[in-house]
């Protein structure tokens, strides 16, 4: 506890960290605040029907990115989603188009006209998902739209401020980047999922005290197994399997270069929560695809299973798909070729290993071969808050026990404290997650 004050007062003591850690903290605030404002022409009053609806299914996936703001019909409503999709958009069209491909390559300058074309692709897709919000508004509000608002002026006002407020949340997340502690659009995610986590605690302890609970053992019980799954997510995200790589003496002058040895990191989840993210996209097609073309009974047992997430098939399916997802992902952001042919320019090998297509593909087997286990545990995180709903946890509890939830969470925090640790080491003082470089003796330049 009492190196833990001391860091704590390390941090505050450094100038440009506490200036980007009160930044990062006033612009989330300004998120969290925008979050509460609700639409021109909606009566916040008669929003409970709609809260409820907005928190399922896919929609419920999106309330979950939007902090809450989708089921409040605020103008933060789409959050920051468009910029994600316009993100990966653009990501895969770096991949297939040769021209992203040559601006990828063109270093600063073209990544500033990729992040120019990812600003004009969200501004498209948010008027695309404003409109289908000012509909889904008008069939599921139950009247929470004011009647002596005109349709067309309710139209047009709600998707100008959608996309506003998009933008403005995708500014936020830039300055958080910037100025702020890094990490904007991530740590802007995380806040909105961080919201609700208070609540849901509430909800599940008031739930398992109560008369047939369960008692509050059964709550503690709870927790521990929460803490458990989260240790067990952080080392899938910071699990990594490092190649050796040589580097060849070069002598220019009277100096030598190279013939140092150093390791390329494989991370063991490359692809991160994507994969979570487009199985969950997939199981909700089905049930809503059949939902609109029939309505017979025959097809409710079918619906049930792609729509119930306590269900075992469901479950079985949803595992699946994360686990070739997993597979789908990390083959479209992981690059053997590029990699072998780098260390072959800067006359890099691996130990026993030729230089070129032999290197690639060795370094595409090792991938293939971490990315399994990390696939299979990626999948049991994926199902867990089906499994915790099924034991009668509170729904909104079970959805922290994995999924997308813990996952963002889990994964944006390290990186965060990654950043803080980066800026105590630089200025000699000991990191919050292992003991830094601290010379004994030294302190701080006055002007940090």
């Amino acid at each position: 506890m009492k190196k833990f004050i001391e860091t704590i007062k390390n941090i505050w003591s450094i100038e440009d960290l506490r200036n980007r850690i009160l930044t990062t903290l006033l612009l989330v605030l300004v998120y969290r605040v925008g979050s509460y404002i609700v639409l021109p022409g909606i009566d916040a009053n008669a929003l409970q029907q709609f809260s409820e609806k907005s928190n399922q299914g896919i929609l419920g996936l999106f309330n979950m990115f939007a902090g809450g703001s989708f089921s409040r019909a605020s103008i933060f409503a789409l959050g920051i989603m468009p910029y994600i999709s316009a993100s990966i958009a653009i990501q895969l069209l770096t991949i297939a188009v040769p021209y992203f491909q040559k601006l990828q390559k063109e270093g600063e300058s073209g990544r500033k006209k990729i992040n120019q074309y990812t600003r004009l692709l969200t501004v498209v897709v948010t008027g695309f998902q404003a409109s289908a919000y000012v509909a889904y508004l008008k069939g599921q509000s139950g009247g929470a739209i004011i009647p002596e608002y005109g349709a067309f002026l309710f139209w047009l006002s709600t998707t100008v401020v959608l996309t506003a407020g998009t933008l403005f949340v995708m500014w936020l997340g830039e300055k958080i980047t910037d100025k702020g502690i890094g990490n904007g659009t991530s740590l802007i995610i995380m806040v909105g999922i961080l919201a609700r986590l208070p609540q849901a605690l509430i909800q599940e302890f008031t739930s398992k005290t109560t008369e047939g609970g369960g008692g509050l053992l059964v709550f503690l019980i709870e927790i521990a197994v929460f803490i458990v799954i989260t240790i067990g997510l952080i080392l899938l995200v910071q699990g990594t399997r490092k190649i050796p790589v040589n580097y060849a003496k070069r002598i220019v002058g009277n100096k030598q270069y190279g013939g140092v040895r150093q390791f390329i990191p494989l991370k063991v989840n490359a692809a991160g929560v994507m994969p979570i993210i487009f199985a969950q996209a997939i199981m909700f097609i089905p049930a809503t695809a059949i939902g609109f073309a029939t309505s017979s009974e025959s097809a409710s047992g079918f619906i049930r299973i792609f729509s119930d997430h306590t269900n075992g098939y469901y479950n079985l399916i949803y595992a699946v798909l994360v686990i070739v997802f997993t597979y789908f992902y990390t083959a479209l952001i992981f690059n053997p070729n590029q990699m072998a042919e780098e260390m072959k320019r800067n006359n890099g090998f691996i130990p026993g290993v030729k230089p070129g297509k032999a290197t690639a593909d060795y370094i595409g087997a090792v991938m293939d071969r971490i990315t399994l286990p990390g696939a299979f545990f990626l999948a049991l995180v994926g199902i867990m808050p089906g499994i915790a709903a099924a034991l009668r946890i509170n729904s909104n509890f079970a959805s922290f026990f994995g999924g997308t939830s813990l996952l963002i969470m889990v994964g944006v925090i390290l990186d965060t404290l990654q950043q803080i640790e980066s800026q105590l080491l630089m200025r000699h003082y000991d990191g919050l997650m292992s003991t830094g470089g601290r010379i004994k003796g030294r302190t701080a330049p006055a002007n940090v």
